[in-house]
């Protein structure tokens, strides 16, 4: 994939603001990319073959299901990169997936992200302590000054967290109350 979308992707390193959307915009458009066949609102370049590409697709579909049309990114090995590009109404980010199971720290799993993306999907598989979480989402917008959004699917709902939230001095009661539901 020389001179291909892993060029592309590396452009994203040091790109920011609307510079930044405009890379992920040429690199939706790209022709490696292909829709899936059971899924026409999500494209992939291969890598079906990868271990965590079926965690890939259930994320991906649980995204389509909310609005979103995505993308599945390469990884191009050279080095780390995000999952996905979620576009919804002409808006574009980017997010590294984070599969929870169980009781696993997410703190870690978040601050294993930062150098792959400025937003992060925790797809919860297993029950997490909303406090616990709160806590562990708080602490990674304090530790990644470049952090936007931490996007949590927790069944058929979804919670966005960004960095405004979290600042505000009722953020965990509020989250808390809200994650519960």
């Amino acid at each position: 994939m020389a001179g291909g979308i892993t060029d592309e992707l590396a452009k994203l390193k040091v790109l920011r603001g609307a510079d930044f959307v405009r890379q992920l915009k040429a690199i939706v458009v790209r022709k490696e990319f292909h829709p899936l066949d059971t899924d026409p609102n999500i494209f992939i370049v291969g890598g079906e073959q990868d271990d965590d590409y079926p965690s890939l697709i259930s994320a991906a579909r649980k995204a389509v299901e909310h609005g979103y049309k995505v993308y599945i990114l390469p990884n191009p090995h050279d080095f780390r990169t995000a999952d996905f590009i979620f576009e919804r109404k002409g808006v574009y980010g980017i997010y590294d997936l984070k599969t929870i199971y169980g009781k696993n720290s997410v703190e870690s799993q978040l601050l294993d992200s930062i150098d792959q993306s400025n937003r992060v999907l925790l797809n919860m598989i297993g029950d997490y302590n909303a406090r616990i979480l709160a806590s562990d989402i708080k602490s990674y917008f304090q530790t990644n000054r470049e952090a936007v959004e931490v996007l949590i699917f927790k069944g058929k709902r979804a919670i966005s967290v960004t960095r405004y939230q979290v600042e505000a001095s009722m953020f965990n009661r509020l989250f808390r109350k809200y994650y519960e539901q």
